[in-house]
């Protein structure tokens, strides 16, 4: 195994986790900034606010979005595998 190959499956790895990532967390930021704003316009100050929607908003954008994730997951694991079978290793 070169160097070269490690580091592709390196970066490979790293993009898969950032672009799996980025859409729950944007949501996330997205939703909790809203209910900031809400809470500052009536201030109303609780902080168990933001936990729901939240949690709503993340339910639904994972069952939107994850078959587009194991999908991804998936792709990336064949990779894995077929570099193992090419180079040999078990």
């Amino acid at each position: 195994m070169t160097p070269e190959l490690v580091m592709d499956i390196f970066t490979r790895a790293i993009g898969i986790a950032f672009s799996l990532a980025l859409p729950m967390l944007l949501l996330a930021m997205l939703i909790g900034l809203t209910v900031a704003v809400l809470q500052a316009a009536t201030q109303v100050q609780e902080q168990t606010l933001t936990f729901v929607p939240k949690a709503v908003a993340i339910t639904l954008a994972l069952l939107a979005v994850g078959p587009w994730m194991t999908n991804q997951i998936i792709e990336f694991m064949e990779f894995i595998f077929d570099t193992m079978s090419q180079t040999g290793l078990r």
